[in-house]
């Protein structure tokens, strides 16, 4: 049994392969940027429209204002539909969505109290929003362009004094936080694509975990079933020497009493029934021979095998199975049989175990070949046993030399499984299904010269 891999389950781990393009990246993303927007734009209009309650310069160009927050609020719609549908807006033109940015920004700050508006602070939510979706570069960018604007907008100042250091200090703080943001979503990058990589070995790990259980459930279920063969077998064969001892103390005193009526003179009809009952209980002696031979301990030294006699042998045995009857067991055996060195018993059990399979799928008047030959590479021999069964379901034939599955309503799942064990791990050769459809299955063993 081939016994899978650790590269079979494992995947590969390294970052390159596990980093997640910028564009995933920046559509897990849009959730975030877009409540940030929304939430920008809902500030936006309570500013405008409530300018005169919160002391403010807004009421004066509230008009203006609630235009460019409309603008704003279509785009935000648009980049939202996008957004639904796996898409980036503009994706091809990311530094056009910061330009406009920064222009809506500025007329916002221009229509309100200039360098001095709360709507500057849209300037920080912005290089937010480019750092979370788009890479260092362009947030780099993106801060270029936000303090051309705000310095654009100082052009405009009134209290030079004091809009000159509101204009000072925004710029300074725009700064530290355009590298604080960048900072803190390298960071949070970096550990994301860490936890992906340790998930990722988690999977590998506990795939491997889980082929391995697997591979040594199956091998325990695989021992377990060798052990109750064997014990199936050793019962076997005490039940089978306790049987031929009871019955030929009967069958001994049955053929002495035929033997002795022989000795005296007798008509011709009596001598011959007498001389027909000694047969039979010759024929019985034979057969417990055979039972008795058969369910002694295997013997586990190599000898100089004779393939057609451990055939031969096998199929002696098998005819006293109940389903022989009425069926016809053909054998070819090739004239340039070698002789093999290998256990004479577990051949013999082999073959016998194949031939009791075909025997249970066939039905009276079918007939069973048992073929042998020589392959051409001179190196291995081939035992062939095919019936004219129904065969076995295309999807369950990769099953059948598994330990207890079976096809039979009565059957053990043993049979195919012992075969397999003693062909490979016995007898160092191979079994194999040749074919299986509605005309007949064929079984081919292949032992080494």
């Amino acid at each position: 049994m081939r016994n899978p891999s650790e590269s079979e389950h494992r995947q590969d781990t390294t970052p390159e392969n596990l980093r997640i393009d910028p564009l995933t990246r920046e559509l897990q993303a849009e959730s975030i940027t877009l409540r940030i927007r929304w939430f920008g734009l809902c500030v936006g209009y309570m500013i405008a429209n409530l300018g005169g309650l919160l002391g403010t310069a807004a009421s004066q160009n509230q008009q203006a204002l609630n235009a460019i927050l409309t603008l704003g609020a279509i785009y935000a719609i648009v980049d939202t539909c996008y957004s639904a549908k796996g898409k980036m807006f503009l994706a091809e033109f990311r530094i056009v969505v910061s330009l406009m940015e920064a222009l809506f920004i500025g007329l916002l700050c221009f229509f309100d109290e200039g360098v001095s508006s709360p709507f500057r602070y849209y300037y920080f939510l912005s290089l937010l929003v480019c750092a979370i979706r788009h890479s260092h570069g362009l947030t780099f960018a993106t801060f270029g362009l936000h303090t051309i604007s705000y310095c654009l907008l100082g052009l405009t100042a009134t209290d030079v004094t004091r809009d000159l250091s509101t204009l000072v200090l925004t710029i300074l703080f725009l700064g530290w936080a355009t590298w604080a943001i960048i900072a803190l979503t390298g960071l949070l990058e970096s550990a994301g694509e860490r936890l992906q990589t340790l998930n990722q070995e988690l999977r590998n790990h506990q795939a491997t975990l889980e082929s391995r259980i697997e591979e040594h459930t199956q091998a325990l279920q695989e021992s377990q079933a060798l052990l109750v063969q064997q014990e199936k077998q050793a019962a076997f064969g005490l039940l089978a020497a306790g049987i031929a001892h009871e019955v030929g103390n009967p069958l001994a005193s049955i053929s002495s009493i035929v033997q002795m009526l022989n000795r005296r003179s007798q008509d011709d009809y009596t001598a011959g029934r007498l001389h027909m009952v000694d047969a039979q209980l010759r024929r019985i002696q034979k057969i417990l021979r055979e039972l008795v031979g058969f369910s002694r301990p295997t013997s586990q030294e190599e000898s100089a095998v004779d393939i057609h006699a451990a055939i031969s042998d096998a199929l002696n045995i098998a005819k006293y199975y109940k389903r022989w009857k009425g069926k016809q067991v053909c054998t070819e055996f090739s004239p340039e049989m070698p002789i093999i060195r290998a256990v004479y018993d577990q051949v013999v059990q082999l073959v016998l175990n194949l031939v009791l399979n075909a025997l249970d799928a066939t039905d009276e008047g079918a007939t069973i070949t048992v073929t042998t030959e020589v392959i051409v590479d001179k190196e291995n021999v081939a035992i062939t046993i095919a019936d004219e069964g129904p065969g076995i379901p295309e999807d369950l034939q990769d099953r059948i030399f598994r330990a207890y599955f079976t096809t039979k309503s009565s059957g053990t799942g043993l049979g195919l499984f012992v075969c397999r064990q003693l062909a490979e791990s016995e007898l160092g050769g191979k079994i194999e299904l040749i074919r299986s459809d509605s005309s007949g299955t064929t079984f081919r063993i292949l032992l080494p010269i």
